[in-house]
């Protein structure tokens, strides 16, 4: 069994209305001065409003940095940062989606210990110590409330940055399902649908470990049996609760285990087409689970995985990596996503230049079967369209 040194540095409070508890939560953590990170749906949302109410009624003197991107670049972290060192708070709030939380990371980093933001490239690359943070997801996706890591574009190059350290863990994260109901259908597929892959990647990495395995699966069981229930009924909360719970503990197995061959290859998917990485990360995931099923062991821990989906028996004569994946594709049918480059306008002359790019990705180090660019290639070629 592989050895690990795992700490869960977070505290995680979850149930529906607990909003509400964040100025109680931010004085427990001695704040005086917060910056609220938010974008501008949530505003919209009202969920900025309540937040920052609850706050003000603590006592605690307020700033907003609210116009945060999808996928933040090195542009969002610098005005973001610019404002931390003019109001100088002792807390920052990531309020929103993954873009929210992980932009609020990255000013955090740069408030706390200056420099660029590819300074922090890597992993422990923080200078000094880092402002408390409390995270409060609005989406059920990236799992980031739950990361030390912040996943930041370069605004010239739009390489993908993944910037983590421990002191970045956020100190608190405020799961309140209440918060995801008024989420957009398209923007509950494409969290939902990145929630999956963690869960999926995850389980099946090359640093994973006992711990990392069993939240991966734990959430897998979570998401699984309620993404299509909130695709149909948006209200149910009962189902949002399990979405949102099940990102945060996907978001666990990621600090632990790391992801794998379909985030690699959906990064250069997202900068060159500006493809919504939920898109991307879904579209690849059937033919990464193919071409790691090719490997026996993993073959059984997909397995493992599909005997867990509720209403389906056992894989008829096709493998459990083919079932598997052929469920997850329907899923991404059902929530209105596409399977296949071609439906994006992604055609077979881009593939050799996503390949080398997909390569040297990150997380393709840790993929359990080694892909470099021609397996990458291969890949791509498989998703191009259905009749590939």
């Amino acid at each position: 069994m592989q050895t690990f040194d795992y700490s869960q540095r977070t505290r995680f409070v979850f149930g529906a209305g607990k909003l509400k508890l964040l100025g109680q939560l931010a004085k427990e953590l001695g704040a005086t001065r917060v910056l609220i990170v938010s974008d501008p749906g949530v505003v919209r949302a009202g969920h900025f409003e309540h937040g920052n109410q609850s706050l003000v009624e603590a006592g605690i003197e307020t700033f907003a940095f609210q116009t945060v991107h999808p996928n933040p670049s090195t542009k969002d972290v610098e005005a973001g940062a610019k404002i931390a060192r003019e109001f100088q708070p002792d807390l920052i709030v990531g309020l929103g989606g993954g873009s929210s939380m992980d932009c609020a990371k990255g000013i955090n980093f740069l408030y706390s210990c200056g420099g660029q933001m590819s300074d922090y490239w890597g992993i422990g690359k923080a200078t000094g110590p880092m402002l408390p943070m409390i995270a409060i997801p609005t989406t059920s996706g990236t799992g980031s409330e739950a990361q030390s890591f912040a996943l930041i574009s370069d605004a010239k190059t739009h390489v993908k940055m993944a910037c983590g350290d421990h002191r970045a863990a956020c100190r608190v994260a405020i799961l309140d399902p209440e918060l995801t109901l008024t989420q957009p259908k398209k923007v509950t597929a494409l969290t939902g649908i990145d929630a999956l892959t963690h869960a999926l990647e995850t389980y099946v990495t090359k640093p994973r470990t006992a711990i990392s395995m069993a939240f991966s699966r734990q959430a897998w069981q979570a998401l699984s049996s309620s993404f299509t229930k909130v695709i149909d009924s948006p209200k149910d909360l009962e189902a949002r609760s399990n979405m949102l719970l099940g990102a945060t503990i996907a978001g666990m197995a990621i600090e632990a285990s790391m992801l794998g061959a379909a985030h690699s290859l959906a990064n250069p998917i997202t900068a060159h087409f500006n493809i919504p990485h939920g898109q991307a990360v879904g579209l690849m995931m059937p033919h990464v689970i193919r071409f790691n099923g090719c490997s026996p062991a993993i073959e059984n821990d997909y397995q493992r995985l599909y005997l867990d989906l509720v209403d389906v028996g056992p894989p008829s004569s096709e493998s459990s990596s083919d079932a598997l994946a052929n469920w997850f594709a329907g899923q991404l049918k059902h929530a209105g996503l596409k399977t296949h480059l071609a439906e994006l306008n992604i055609h077979r002359e881009a593939l050799p230049e996503l390949s080398v790019e997909a390569a040297k990705q990150w997380t393709a180090n840790f993929n359990p079967r080694a892909a470099g660019a021609d397996e990458m290639l291969q890949i791509y070629e498989n998703a191009l369209d259905c009749r590939s």
